[in-house]
């Protein structure tokens, strides 16, 4: 039990880790490496696209190695791994050169979404809070990004943004991987409980025939592309959009990360209510009340300015960050543990795929019509997962145990 307790505490930090890095140069090329290298906005952030597509691409083998070989040993490489990948990052001199090292990140934090969940949510009956407070360190690393970044480009500059997160992150997949082996050998020696192997027979899946599973987890991987497709054009642009939206009323890169930071902070504290409905009620309404007030509050940001536009934001973001714990839920309530590495996987690679898609859009349109465009096409988006929710089973998927899906 205690070595579980430490094991979630290391996933908790993991998953705030894993946004951090790939939010990190979203603000330094927000914020400064547009004037260092003489680069516009729109030009400069499309070179981050390669490092989403490796962000949905790797989560199929990173899953497969995790239910084939060990999840506890796939941690330690992505803690390790993504350090080292932002120490190369520091080094890049010339846009193309940060592009090569942002892929090198975005290989690695894959590893995180189908091992760090599969292995958060084996065993569990109710699964909805464990993701919730999962959810609430990850979208403290999307809003520490932007602040962490922006005071590191002021006191010391933008290299040391990448340099200092990256050794600590080294030290972390260290700690880890001296814990995991110590845990081990106990577990020989008989000296303390011995962990659930990855591939127990005992298992909390929902009860589903195979042509519902199929429906349901479909409904998952759409709603989710189209979820991502909103949860990276607003934690992505946000730090540029509020840059431009306080202008006058924001006097440095520090100002715009503690904006950022609020507005972040705030609404990620939404999956925790989220979670606990979740574990009460059915997940079919929830999600379908989340995606409405996406729809209303992304649109009503196009007539907000100055400072308003800092309360709109956290109102939106609200309602953004609510969805996150949902589909989580899903896959977990529905997918056996022998292979649920592999089912976050199909489900990630899918919502990577339409970010990295999102990070050429969202230069497109904001170079071309500007912000609030981009927000009226998202409550557009929202308005469309409403409409897929629609389709999902009326009948609650409550955690059940289950042999056989």
């Amino acid at each position: 039990m205690q070595y579980r307790k430490l094991d979630v505490a290391f996933l908790n930090i993991g998953h705030f880790l894993d946004h951090f890095f790939l939010l990190i140069f979203a603000s330094a090329a927000a914020l400064v490496l547009t004037q260092e290298w003489s680069i516009s906005y729109s030009q400069l952030i499309p070179y981050a696209t390669a490092s989403f597509i490796a962000f949905g691409a790797c989560t199929i083998p990173a899953g497969w190695l995790a239910d084939k070989w060990s999840r506890e040993n796939m941690m330690v490489i992505f803690f390790i791994g993504i350090g080292a990948s932002a120490l190369l990052a520091s080094l890049s001199n010339t846009p193309l050169q940060m592009g090569i090292c942002l892929t090198l990140v975005g290989v690695f934090a894959s590893i995180y979404h189908p091992v760090g969940l599969a292995m958060l949510v084996q065993g569990r009956a109710k699964t909805g809070m464990p993701i919730a407070i999962n959810g609430v360190f990850g979208n403290m690393g999307v809003a520490s990004a932007a602040l962490i970044t922006a005071f590191f480009i002021d006191s010391i500059g933008w290299r040391s943004a990448f340099i200092i997160p990256g050794i600590i992150s080294l030290l972390i997949g260290v700690t880890y991987l001296w814990i995991t082996r110590k845990a081990q050998r106990e577990a020989q020696n008989g000296e303390s409980i011995q962990k659930k192997s990855t591939t127990s027979s005992s298992d909390t899946a929902t009860v589903l025939d195979k042509k519902t599973w199929i429906w349901v987890f479909s409904i998952v991987c759409f709603t989710t592309a189209m979820g991502g497709l909103i949860f990276q054009s607003t934690t992505f642009a946000l730090p540029k959009i509020l840059d431009d939206k306080l202008a006058g009323i924001a006097g440095s890169a520090t100002d715009i990360g503690w904006y950022s930071f609020i507005v972040f902070s705030v609404a990620a504290f939404a999956q925790l209510v989220v979670g606990y409905l979740l574990d009460k009620h059915s997940i079919r309404t929830i999600f379908m009340v989340i995606a409405l007030l996406q729809a209303i509050f992304l649109g009503v940001m196009t007539q907000l300015s100055g400072l308003w536009t800092v309360l709109g934001a956290v109102v939106f973001m609200l309602a953004v960050f609510g969805q996150i714990p949902i589909n989580d839920v899903l896959v977990g309530r529905i997918s056996r543990n022998e292979w649920r590495s592999r089912a976050y996987a199909a489900r990630y690679i899918i919502t990577f795929s339409v970010m990295a898609f999102t990070i050429p859009l969202i230069a497109w349109i904001y170079g071309t019509w500007g912000s609030d465009t981009l927000f009226i096409l998202l409550s557009m988006v929202a308005l469309i997962i409403f409409s897929a929710i629609l389709l999902l089973p009326k009948k609650p998927l409550s955690a059940q145990t289950s042999t056989s899906n």
